[in-house]
């Protein structure tokens, strides 16, 4: 999916909500766990249920990691199933050397080799340029790079002062945006982290910001949208546990329907307002 493709399919959806497909067998409905494949089931109906209002999924691979073979091809399945007109994002947060990062692009790139083909995938940069440009040298495929996260523990290396004035997560931005462009790369900014948006934009004006902590985390969609939208958006907004555990219950698609609704609403009123 293009930039623009993702634009339109935000525009369309008056919505830039990305859902988090964070699917645990410990805590989907107990009834799923009568089917062949419960995490497949859980994730089908959500999809069902939420793909009018939203523009993106994403996958949290160590939910599917942790159940071997069978969780990979409870992937595999999930991300066929995703409509063609939803963005996917393979959020792995893979990082390593040139050779072991090529074989992870494969992984979550390449279909002959895995059978997964995903539009992006997240990654960490702390290895440099040369554990990131594996992944871009898949054509149309996209890299969503750690740039400023949601977690407690970010304050630990994050916003560190460098010796020429900028903080960690800065330099970050601003060397790794010489790497590819905005039809390439986006950046991971946690809502929690929303006072630091306008330096982020300032660094990076017209990139993508996958936009985590939204929800059960605390951050706040107003604020986000306020500081971090640009004339073509720019922010995929994502929400995990708010919308598909709204319900432990049989009525869990309709709940996670009702929930994200809600906020494609109000998505609606800041894209009027701030678009």
């Amino acid at each position: 999916m293009t930039k623009q493709q993702l634009f339109s399919e935000i525009v369309r959806k008056n919505s830039y909500l990305c859902i988090g497909l964070d699917s645990d067998i410990k805590k989907i409905p107990k009834f799923l766990l009568d089917f062949e494949d419960p995490i497949y089931e859980f994730n089908k109906r959500i999809i069902d249920a939420t793909s009018d209002f939203c523009v993106a999924y994403k996958p949290n691979i160590a939910f599917y990691e942790a159940s071997g073979t069978k969780g990979w091809e409870s992937l595999r399945k999930t991300l066929e199933y995703i409509p063609q007109n939803c963005f996917t994002i393979a959020d792995a947060k893979r990082g390593d050397i040139g050779n072991t990062s090529h074989l992870y692009a494969r992984a979550f790139f390449d279909k002959s080799a895995s059978g997964m083909s995903f539009d992006s995938v997240t990654v960490a940069p702390y290895m440099g340029k040369d554990s990131v440009e594996p992944f871009l040298e898949f054509p149309e495929k996209w890299v969503i790079l750690l740039a400023l996260t949601s977690n407690e523990g970010s304050k630990n290396f994050q916003f560190l002062q460098l010796q020429h004035g900028c903080q960690l997560f800065e330099e970050v931005l601003k060397t790794s945006s010489t790497w590819a462009d905005d039809e390439r790369l986006m950046y991971v900014v946690g809502a929690t982290q929303a006072e630091s948006l306008t330096k982020v934009r300032q660094i990076v004006p017209n990139h993508f910001l996958l936009i985590p902590g939204v929800g059960a985390q605390g951050g706040s969609l107003e604020e986000v949208s306020k500081l971090g939208m640009n004339s073509s958006c720019g922010l995929l907004v994502n929400s995990s546990r708010g919308i598909i555990y709204a319900s432990s219950e049989k009525d869990f698609a309709e709940r996670a329907a009702f929930e994200s609704e809600k906020i494609q609403l109000e998505m609606k009123n800041y894209l009027a307002l701030y678009l």
